[in-house]
């Protein structure tokens, strides 16, 4: 039985686990294969992207406490974060990348940049 390119369908020659006929075919098929993947991969760093331009704007100190209107009329997205901060006294972070915040109540936040350990 003659084996065929999974791209093309061209017949293949040469070793036995070959499965495509050029690089060309082997990255087509690849890329064809990892598409939806990748648009969701992408348009999820460029939201978080976004999260994280919008806490450095806002915060020019390193600490800083600003209303949470001021966050939604920037477009923040709440639901967009890389880690979670929880402190011995309960108190919870969110973070994306190393800009993050934390709830005080009444509709404002505290806005802080994570310090890098030395």
């Amino acid at each position: 039985m003659e084996k065929k390119c999974l791209e093309c369908g061209a017949p293949l020659f040469g070793r036995s686990d070959k499965k495509f006929c050029s690089d060309y075919c082997r990255n087509a098929y690849n890329n064809r294969k990892n598409k939806a993947d990748s648009n969701l991969i992408r348009t999820t760093n460029n939201r978080l992207k976004k999260n994280w331009r919008i806490l450095e704007e806002l915060n020019t100190t390193g600490k800083t406490n600003v209303h949470k209107s001021k966050l939604v009329a920037a477009g923040f997205n709440f639901n967009l974060i890389t880690s979670i901060y929880k402190t011995k006294k309960e108190k919870v972070y969110y973070f994306v990348y190393d800009q993050g915040y934390l709830e005080l109540g009444n509709g404002f936040y505290m806005l802080v940049k994570r310090q890098e350990k030395k």
